[in-house]
């Protein structure tokens, strides 16, 4: 068995990673890369593998720089399944016909730009025609649900925190009757961050592929965060200028909604001055994608859960206003009442929060507001460093707004949420790859790891390969009472499931709890849990539609 890193090897974007197995070839995640000019320019290389020969695609989440490149993956070749979870693939649809439709539109301009310099003309990297190809691949699967992607592996999606439908993949390998068990961290979540779940904790790997974005940071607590932003909020808007935030509109936007929805709707002393600034969220797919949040309820934190099942929606507030249009996004910036606004691209590389800044960053009044991680060679990066003056729309802008930087919105598990999740594990894995970092993090992040848990994780520099050898030192079974142990766990978990179903489900849980008394294979437990997912996710989002159905009626 072989594993090659072919993106977020050297940075955090253009994640893929190729696992080969005998005649199967499969790969973790196809993201585009991310960072300006060099880094945009490696999209357009041949791909280190042939496209026509990977079985399939096992996604982790739906961001740009993990699912990005799948259109021209299936453009050069590539006629397998996509495997997401389901929340993924609902997102998936508005990121990648999103990001075709810039690859169209920033062509568009070039092309106009090379007709008049007399240069050759050239193709987007990919188009909606792409982008929907790649989709009708998909194969979205529940979490916690074990399926065969082929005769010789199977895997199972764990939420990882992140955004919506994000994963941490365990991944089975059958190779000359052996097993080995790969765990792909995805990108991983903070805990206790609000609306999603925390990281799932895995306890036992062969092979760890993890991520290491803030391998050598540490956030500031989330709840300073949104007092800072409060704050910041209240002091622009009396001096009569505007919070401008460029967010990623899958993610960071709706945490943003939530806690604002929070603090608007709560008795504080600050509650007269609130309900005169208005939030607008001026993203087509940030609204879409907070659409697409509400409906994929099944997923959410318990907190989160009973706000729902209690009639509330925790993405809704009074001040909160949504723009389409390009009309009502170009009026923003020409209103002068005192607002927030969100938009994306939240590394500020495309879309609406260019014209925004343009509007904006020349004014002392107002206030830009960085809520995560901001790309090397990114216009983020550069105002966060304290750029003075730079180009939009062939324009110079001085920068003379307020820059603020509030890491504690990042969406990313900081220097100790990674220890934690790797500590948990109970045994030492035979390797540990770190990826999706930039070299200090994961050089810092490995002598971490080492002092605390002697571990010897490989820093992934470039596009290197490695054998997986499963007979090297092979980790042993659990046997004894740590083997029964494992198993009661299991079948708890399944117990647990059925008991938070909230329709009338007294037959089905007679039933399957009769079942996990008694001996029972994996398989079977795997079975039901299957069918528990599916009636979980059913309940849940039936509660979503009646509280909807309940509002509608009562606006009429």
């Amino acid at each position: 068995m072989k594993i090659k890193f072919c993106g977020a090897s050297t940075g955090v974007t253009g994640s893929c990673h190729l696992l080969t197995s005998g005649e199967h070839k499969i790969l973790l995640d196809c993201g585009q890369f991310q960072g300006g000019k060099a880094q945009d320019a490696l999209n357009y290389e041949r791909f280190p593998f042939e496209p026509s020969e990977i079985e399939c695609v096992v996604l982790s989440h739906a961001h740009i720089d993990h699912c990005g490149r799948l259109p021209l993956l299936t453009k050069r070749g590539f006629e397998g399944k996509i495997y997401c979870t389901d929340a993924t693939a609902d997102l998936l649809s508005i990121m990648l016909k999103d990001s075709a439709y810039i690859h169209e539109k920033e062509t568009e301009w070039k092309n106009r730009k090379a007709e008049r310099a007399g240069r050759n003309q050239v193709e987007p990297l990919y188009t909606i025609e792409d982008a929907e190809k790649a989709l009708s691949l998909v194969s979205p699967i529940l979490y916690d649900q074990q399926i065969e992607i082929n005769p010789n592996m199977k895997i199972v999606f764990n939420d990882a925190g992140h955004i919506l439908g994000s994963a941490i993949t365990e991944l089975w390998v059958t190779e000359d009757d052996k097993e080995s068990k790969i765990v792909f961290s995805g990108d991983l979540g903070m805990e206790g961050r609000p609306i999603l779940r925390d990281p799932t904790y895995i306890k036992k790997a062969d092979y760890v592929i993890m991520e290491t974005t803030y391998g050598n940071r540490i956030h500031k607590e989330l709840g300073s965060g949104v007092e800072k932003l409060i704050e910041i909020i209240l002091n622009t808007t009396r001096r009569g200028g505007n919070v401008v935030i460029p967010s990623f509109a899958v993610g960071r936007t709706q945490e943003l909604i939530y806690e604002l929805n929070r603090f608007y709707d709560s008795n504080n002393e600050f509650r007269k001055e609130l309900d005169k600034i208005f939030v607008y969220v001026d993203s087509p797919m940030a609204t879409t994608a907070t659409e697409i949040f509400r409906r994929n309820a099944q997923v959410f934190d318990e907190e989160t859960r009973e706000y729902i099942l209690k009639g509330d929606n925790p993405l809704e507030f009074k001040n909160l206003k949504f723009t389409r249009s390009s009309k009502e996004s170009q009026d923003l910036n020409f209103n002068k009442e005192p607002k927030v606004i969100i938009s994306a691209s939240g590394m500020c590389e495309a879309g609406r929060i260019r014209h925004h800044l343009k509007h904006n960053l020349w004014n002392p009044k107002n206030s830009i507001v960085f809520v995560g991680y901001q790309g090397q060679g990114t216009l983020g990066r550069s105002l966060i460093e304290g750029i003075k003056m730079v180009t939009l729309f062939g324009e110079e802008i001085q920068v003379n707004a307020e820059i603020h930087n509030l890491e504690g919105f990042s969406g990313h598990a900081d220097q100790n949420g990674l220890f934690a999740w790797l500590a948990h594990f109970q045994q030492k894995p035979k390797e540990i790859f770190l990826v999706h970092g930039e070299e200090d993090s994961k050089k810092d992040f490995a002598k971490l790891v080492n002092e605390k848990l002697s571990y010897e994780p490989v820093v992934v520099m470039g596009n290197s390969e490695f054998d997986l050898d499963m007979n090297k030192s092979e980790i042993t079974n659990m046997e004894g009472a740590s083997y029964q142990a494992a198993e009661e766990e299991k079948i708890q978990k399944v117990r647990n499931k059925l008991s938070s179903i909230h329709l009338d489900l007294e037959q089905i849980l007679y039933s399957a709890n009769l079942a996990v008394e008694g001996s029972i294979s994996d398989k079977k437990i795997n079975t039901i849990n299957n069918i528990i997912q599916e009636l979980e996710k059913s309940t849940i989002n039936l509660a979503t539609a009646v509280n909807e159905n309940d509002e509608h009626r009562e606006n009429e």
